[in-house]
């Protein structure tokens, strides 16, 4: 049996849930690991839904006796103004990024990881350890994880610094309200979406969109308008505002994430899906393959282990990305076709509602949809014909009633 080591330190920047997951990982099996962020469980500005799939890999966060919404439907909303709504097999669970965090760091302090609220503001390599300087002291660490998100400073020291090709704005609003049902508008000429999140007592109202496409004074003159068409208030809302990972393809290729003694997670590695800006599943997991390849004392594997989970599914979605916003299906943009065969195809709403729980991938995507197409092409047909069994296509496309209580 090895020992335990805790005469080795390993120091984790950041204390989102990619770092968070990583600690509690670490110590739970005996490393010495102190965790350092200068806000800890803060309200992250993003929707905080998490997937099936992420669900179903990490029980707790179901069982978990904190705050959450689930969320059992989903309205799509085309850029030409049409709806659709359906009901998602699998539920989401939409957690305050608060709430989220603080449980996250939670496990992470009950396995024994000594969480430093201080912010870092140098790293450098002093012989065979890293030192770290905070606001308020120094530390030394023999092996050093960076999670501190898309834009830390750090990153430029171990990896290419992400371009504003490689970045995603998002802005919005916590409106207070509630709903069973989540919504996603799509618009012309946006490479991103709106969202309308319903958490337990408010809706996290979103937009994201390419940094270098739009300023951020457009995308929240955009996000404000759709509110406003939607009939949420959004007037004295609290207004917030973030930027993500969106890599692209060679980005994600050439991302050098770990090296002599450290590595990186999360987003601060560029692990979002680059169509849906989700991040979370992608953060923990991340942290949990570091944490795989530490634990095995091979931490030259990692690179491997991300290759072998899923890399390959972020790479794809990146060359996705565009003909998804942009490119045409079937003579109408893919956007169009989409929200059409989810009015009209309860094959097509089954794959919809697969997409949203997380079990189905970019990689098999192309295959499902050539299998199904036929199937789907009669059932779009049989609906726009009437014909018996449509009845609950055409209900499917009446809007989601959102409640706002206002301010």
């Amino acid at each position: 049996m090895r020992p335990s080591r805790k005469s080795n330190t390993i120091a984790i920047v950041g204390g989102g849930p990619a770092g968070a997951v990583a600690a509690a990982a670490l110590a739970q099996a005996g490393r010495r690991v102190i965790l350092f962020d200068e806000k800890l469980a803060w309200e992250k500005p993003c929707g905080g839904g998490v997937t099936h799939k992420a669900l179903a890999h990490w029980p707790f966060l179901a069982d978990a006796n904190v705050e959450r919404n689930w969320v059992s439907e989903c309205e799509l909303i085309a850029p030409s103004g049409r709806r659709v709504s359906f009901p998602l097999e699998q539920p989401i669970a939409i957690f305050s990024r608060c709430v989220l965090n603080g449980l996250l760091l939670d496990r992470a302090r009950e396995a024994d990881t000594e969480i430093v609220r201080d912010h870092v503001v140098l790293i450098e390599r002093c012989g065979d350890r890293w030192r770290l300087q905070s606001n308020r002291s120094s530390w030394r660490a023999t092996y050093l994880v960076i999670a501190a998100g898309a834009r830390n400073s750090f990153r430029k020291q171990f990896s290419r610094p992400f371009a504003p090709e490689d970045l995603m704005v998002t802005a919005g609003y916590y409106i207070p309200g509630t709903s069973q049902a989540m919504q996603i508008q799509f618009l012309r000429d946006l490479h991103g979406y709106i969202w309308i999140f319903p958490r337990a007592d408010h809706f996290s109202a979103g937009i994201c969109g390419k940094m270098h496409a739009r300023s951020a004074a457009e995308f929240r003159k955009l996000l404000e308008d759709a509110l406003e068409d939607l009939g949420l208030d959004y007037k004295g809302a609290q207004f917030y505002s973030h930027v993500l990972p969106s890599p692209q393809t060679e980005t994600l290729a050439d991302t050098v994430v770990n090296g002599k003694d450290w590595a990186l997670i999360g987003d601060a590695a560029g692990f979002v899906d680059p169509i849906t800006g989700e991040g979370l599943y992608y953060a923990m997991r991340s942290a949990e393959l570091l944490s795989q390849a530490l634990l095995a004392d091979q931490p030259e594997s990692y690179r491997e282990l991300l290759c072998q989970d899923f890399l390959p599914e972020l790479e794809l979605a990146a060359k996705m990305a565009d003909h998804f916003y942009t490119g045409r299906w079937m003579g109408d943009t893919v956007l169009e076709r989409t929200i059409q065969f989810t009015a009209s195809s309860p094959s097509f709403r089954l794959l919809m509602s697969d997409m949203f729980a997380g079990t189905q991938g970019y990689r098999d995507l192309r295959w499902r949809l050539y299998r199904t197409l036929p199937r789907m092409l009669a059932e779009s047909l049989a609906n726009s014909l009437s014909l018996p069994g449509s009845d609950r296509e055409v209900q499917s496309e009446s809007p989601v009633e959102l409640t706002s209580t206002g301010r």
